[in-house]
């Protein structure tokens, strides 16, 4: 073998181990391996040092290691077992394993999370900050897709902003008897500083005091497993404010709510949270407006 295949041979397998790749081709090239090239055990011998060259393998090396915290079912307050304890039984004879069933939700709700679509920006006012003509469209575009998915909605809340409003509105036209709700605590605002922090974008400290205390507020009233009470599973309809939505979800998800900034949200889009009774959150959609042309498209 020349000493240029070798040398191609040898870094193939052996990857970044540089200095033992160069030291074994100029070996074979000179014969040091004790052996004429060509010979069978001349091969073997390389075969050694390519072995030699590449790093042990472990599963452990090629595993992520796990961060953060195990996941808390507990984390809306609502597991049956957590509320349980500590109550008195009303009589001696009273099975608590079937006072602990009686009250464990059976049903799964269903959270669809709407982003409002593309409103005037130099409004000087909440009120002067309606949709654009491309907004409207683009929530025309968002109330068919909902429709088309044929679900049976239950509500269709909305933050009590301009933006949202006409957007949840006009969602409305196309799920006719869906009842229709505002909701103050679901308004835009600053929820968590976050982590890495940008340069465009500074509240004060105050905003985020009391901005943040009003958006957790609405993830605690809305996003939670099902009451006990609740027979079929739901579907509910939010439209609200990129922000809002980004850390529902960071927090639905028991992600680091500090990196709700790093999500994107398309206007009019839809992210869609599924609640199990045992507490689990799963992710469905995030920021789908996949139902919209390219050029409809907008995050302002």
């Amino acid at each position: 073998m020349s000493y240029r295949k070798t040398l191609k041979l040898i870094c193939g397998f052996a990857g970044g181990s540089a200095v033992l790749v160069f030291a074994a081709a100029s070996a074979d090239s000179r014969g040091y391996f004790g052996e004429r090239r060509g010979d069978a055990a001349s091969r073997w011998s390389r075969f050694a040092v390519l072995q030699a060259a590449q790093p042990a393998w472990t599963p452990a090396s090629h595993t992520p290691a796990p961060t953060g915290h195990s996941w808390d079912f507990n984390w809306d307050k609502r597991d049956p077992s957590a509320l349980s304890n500590g109550k008195k039984k009303e009589t001696a004879t009273e099975d608590p394993s079937s006072e602990q069933d009686n009250g464990k939700p059976k049903a799964t709700r269903n959270i669809l999370l709407i982003r409002h679509s593309q409103y005037n920006l130099s409004g000087a006012s909440d009120k002067e900050r309606i949709l654009t003509p491309l907004g409207r469209e683009q929530a025309e575009f968002t109330g068919k897709r909902l429709a088309e998915l044929g679900l049976k909605y239950d509500v269709l809340i909305h933050s009590s902003m301009a933006r949202a409003t006409e957007t949840a509105h006009i969602i409305s036209k196309h799920l006719p008897g869906v009842e229709l709700l505002s909701c103050d605590l679901l308004r835009e605002g600053a929820p968590i500083e976050p982590v890495p922090p940008v340069t465009h974008w500074k509240p004060d400290a105050v905003q985020y005091h009391e901005d943040g205390a009003r958006i957790e507020a609405a993830f605690r009233r809305y996003i939670h497993r099902a009451d006990p009470k609740q027979k079929e599973d739901s579907y509910e309809i939010i439209v609200c404010h990129a922000n809002v939505i980004r850390y529902f979800v960071c927090r639905a998800l028991q992600f680091p709510p500090e990196g709700w900034l790093r999500i994107g949200l398309n206007n009019g889009s839809i992210t869609w949270l599924t609640i199990r009774p045992s507490g689990r959150v799963a992710l469905r959609t995030l920021g789908d407006a996949g139902f919209m042309p390219p050029d409809k498209l907008t995050r302002t």
